[in-house]
């Protein structure tokens, strides 16, 4: 991948990109002809209603499902025409992940949690414990490295999975309803903790959610609607 300061345009363009499941009757367009850029170190929030392809779309970016046509660049770099395998490579070494649910490994301390990503990028124990350590610093949670998820709240939990996606040092986070299952005051919690990272680290944040109050945190809203962006402006935040 191109270095950062060298490459021109957005880190993330969709250009003409549609994502169609099924033909004919059957025929679904979870993503119609959606062109969409983002600029290294921008927070955008993605909503729309159920089925407007905001999830879609995350999938298509995280190169976790690939366009039914359209190209996808990113870092200047054709993703569309990547094979699966160097698609998982880009995932690993470019993108970190924080879903709704956590997906911590319950029996493994919060520390072992956040090392396991590293494991499959090659880095040797000493490298994946200070690595991991210093992102559990970036959230707060350095001094509960050794706690299970059992022994951490949601908002705790929530922290870990956020340093787990930045333990690798990507380009991108990517934050799927990173507060759905979180109280009010743990949902502010954890997107001020998105918001620090973004101001403090310059860290390329992508957010979906369903929630208006979480996505005024971002500096762009993007609303979908059948697979379209209807809207893309800033937010009362950033205006």
């Amino acid at each position: 991948m191109a270095d950062r300061s060298a490459t021109p345009g957005p880190l993330i363009a969709l250009r003409g990109i549609s994502r169609i499941y099924g033909a004919g009757e059957t025929e679904v367009r979870a993503l119609d002809d959606v062109d969409l850029s983002i600029d290294d170190g921008e927070f955008v929030a993605i909503m729309g209603p159920s089925g407007s392809g905001k999830s879609t779309a995350m999938n298509v970016i995280g190169c976790l499902d690939a366009p039914t046509r359209g190209d996808y660049l990113f870092d200047g770099v054709n993703v569309a025409r990547l094979s699966r395998d160097q698609r998982a490579l880009l995932r690993r070494h470019y993108l970190g992940f924080i879903f709704q649910g956590y997906n911590l490994l319950p029996r493994t301390s919060a520390l072992h949690n956040v090392e396991l990503p590293l494991i499959y990028k090659g880095l040797g124990r000493a490298a994946r414990r200070d690595a991991a350590l210093r992102a559990l610093a970036k959230v707060g949670l350095a001094e509960r490295s050794h706690h299970d998820p059992s022994e951490l709240s949601g908002g705790q939990q929530q922290r870990v999975a956020i340093a787990r996606a930045l333990a690798g040092n990507p380009r991108v986070v990517l934050a799927d309803e990173p507060t759905g299952n979180l109280d009010s005051h743990m949902s502010v919690e954890i997107m001020e903790v998105l918001r620090d990272l973004n101001h403090r680290e310059g860290l390329t944040i992508v957010m979906v959610t369903h929630e208006e109050d979480m996505a005024a945190y971002a500096d762009r809203l993007i609303w979908m609607v059948d697979g379209r962006i209807e809207r893309d402006a800033p937010t009362k935040r950033a205006a």
